[in-house]
């Protein structure tokens, strides 16, 4: 078993770039059903994670901010209240699931740090919840 066979691509994951809104995050976390949402640069690296509430706080601490300007908040600005770390596509698979088990979802890259899509916790406890022998 490898980290690949555990691997939700890229092109079937909603992900923000660094010059997205707070607005336009809001609008893909809502569409998608996303707690929270990685965030690549405009070469494609892994640049971070935004999360729902993330965007909370934000909002609480921006006096005047509104959902009819969050469009002037970039998302780079938002301060992230917890790192959501990435693995590479080739790492062990020990070191995903340790990284897996304090966060939803684990980013993966390559080895230059370009990004291939996540790895949800959800579907590494299926895996093992069908696989455990009695």
């Amino acid at each position: 078993m490898n980290i690949q066979s555990f691997l939700h691509p890229k092109d079937e994951v909603s992900y923000l770039i660094t010059s997205s809104t707070m607005k336009e995050a809001l609008d893909k976390l809502e569409a998608s059903h996303y707690t929270a949402i990685p965030i690549l640069d405009d070469n494609g690296l892994y640049f971070g994670t935004l999360s729902e509430g993330d965007l909370l706080w934000k909002l609480k601490a921006t006096p005047g901010l509104t959902f009819d300007n969050m469009h002037d908040i970039p998302v780079v600005s938002i301060k992230k209240r917890m790192k959501v770390e990435c693995v590479e596509i080739n790492a062990d698979l020990d070191d995903m699931l340790a990284l897996a088990a304090d966060q939803n979802f684990v980013p993966v890259v390559d080895a230059d740090r370009v990004f291939l899509g996540i790895i949800r916790r959800k579907d590494i406890i299926e895996y093992y919840t069908r696989n455990i022998a009695d």
